[in-house]
This record gives structure tokens, C-alpha cells and sequence, in this order.
């Protein structure tokens, strides 16, 4: 590595520590965007520096579903303190479900902590959007943690989907997109989700789950503006990693 090389990978790019496995789907979508959006900044040869702590997803999946929160905050605290001793300067993680205990992962660190929810509030904002829908897991649809967020620190009203439909969205997204399983009937069915919550008011939706936009995009409702959770989540650790 050339002199000049060091001293702009040494200076300029901080290290982002990812908090992944949950589920391993949104953690390679992560580590291959960080560096193709670092890339198409810097140029040249020019990646990510990136630490990663991929969990099991089992372990994710028992939590979630058994309603485990202080064992998933005392699980992924550990993971994040290892993410700091390795040298991260930034920590995120993968997953909007998993950050129902995003207070306690803070609390255990001392670098960072960029909250998935923020970046995509700013987004919302910046569209001049002040009601949107949330798709995702059943305890991001459910419970209040992300949508309270929303509410309270940026002023955005939050629709969730009928319970039955919650239902069936949560079980795609664990025993499907999880999983690399993708099928036209639950495209439909997330679809038929954004068509019900616009009907309702919804200016626009978030894909409130990683794993969601794998499943569906922008075109197939061009006319409802969607807000990518884990797009928006990488510029804005891009943008941390790159600023003086």
C-alpha cells in the first residue's frame, strides 16, 4: 500500500462494526453495499472498513418469537462490546426488530450507536411525508418501540396492517425471506399489505424489515414512495465513516 493509500484509508474511513445474522440475508446485502456506496465515493480501489459479528440466526429467531428481550439485550450487548474491542468506531445493526433493545446496546458501549429508525425519519421528512405504514416483523408492527420513535422524536404518524395480516407478513419473513425462499404469493401479499395501509391514509411505506426490500421495490408501486430501511441505513454509516 502506497503512503498516500494509508493516510486516506487511515485518516478518512472510519471502521463500522455491523451487529449481523439477523438474518445473514440483510447482513450480506449490508456488506455489499457499504463497500460498493464507500467505492462510488472514493473511488478507486477504495472499500469499506468493516468488522462484523454474524450471530446465529437461531438464536434471533428463539428471542424474537419467545418474547426474550432482556436475553436478546444481554446477548447482542456482548456482541457489541466485542465489536468495540476489535476496533469499530461506529456499531449498527441489521435488523429494525432487534433494535426493541437498542437502549441496552448503547448502554454497553462507548462508541456510536446509529439507530436504523433515524435516517429513515430524515428520508420521510425530507419527502414532506407526515403519515406513513410500517411493514416488518410482528413485534415492529405491534409493539411500539420503532413507532413511538417515529412519533415522538420526528413527528410521524405511524399505520400497521390489520393483526391477520401482520400474521401472515411475519411468517414470510421468518420461514421465507429469512431463509433466500422468495415467491410470487408473498409478494402479493406485501403488496396487497401497501395497497391496504394507502387506502387507509399512508403517504408512503417503510420496509421496516431488512429483509423486505429483496422481496419488493420501488416499481412495483411506483406511485407510493417507499422508504428502504437498510438503504438508508447504510448512507448513513457511509456518511459517518467518511466524515473528518
Amino acid at each position: 500500500m502506497s503512503i498516500t493509500a494509508h493516510v486516506i484509508v487511515g485518516s478518512l474511513v472510519k471502521t463500522i462494526g455491523i451487529l449481523g445474522g439477523s438474518s445473514d440475508q440483510a447482513t450480506a446485502e449490508y456488506y455489499a453495499r457499504i463497500n460498493k456506496l464507500i467505492n462510488a465515493r472514493l473511488g478507486g480501489w477504495h472499500t469499506g472498513q468493516i468488522l462484523i459479528y454474524s450471530m446465529d440466526f437461531a438464536a434471533s429467531e428463539h428471542f424474537v418469537r419467545n418474547d426474550l428481550w432482556d436475553e436478546a439485550a444481554a446477548f447482542l450487548a456482548d456482541k457489541a462490546q466485542r465489536l468495540e474491542r476489535a476496533g469499530a468506531d461506529l456499531l449498527i445493526c441489521v435488523s429494525n426488530t432487534l433494535h426493541r433493545v437498542a437502549d441496552r446496546i448503547v448502554s454497553a458501549v462507548g462508541i456510536p450507536f446509529l439507530h436504523i429508525v433515524d435516517p429513515t425519519a430524515e428520508a420521510i421528512r425530507s419527502a414532506g411525508l407526515k403519515r406513513v405504514g410500517l411493514l416488518g416483523t410482528k413485534p415492529v408492527m405491534s409493539l411500539d418501540y420503532l413507532k413511538q420513535r417515529y412519533r415522538d422524536c420526528f413527528g410521524i404518524e405511524i399505520l400497521v396492517p390489520s393483526p391477520p395480516q401482520q400474521d401472515t407478513l411475519d411468517r414470510i419473513i421468518f420461514d421465507e425471506l429469512c431463509r433466500a425462499i422468495f415467491t410470487a404469493p408473498a409478494k402479493a401479499a406485501y403488496l396487497h399489505a401497501i395497497d391496504a395501509l394507502h387506502a387507509r391514509g399512508a403517504e408512503g411505506i417503510i420496509l421496516g424489515c431488512t429483509e423486505i426490500p429483496l422481496l419488493i421495490a420501488q416499481q412495483d408501486r411506483p406511485k407510493i414512495p417507499m422508504f428502504n430501511t437498510l438503504a438508508l441505513h447504510v448512507e448513513a454509516a457511509v456518511g459517518f465513516a467518511l466524515a473528518p
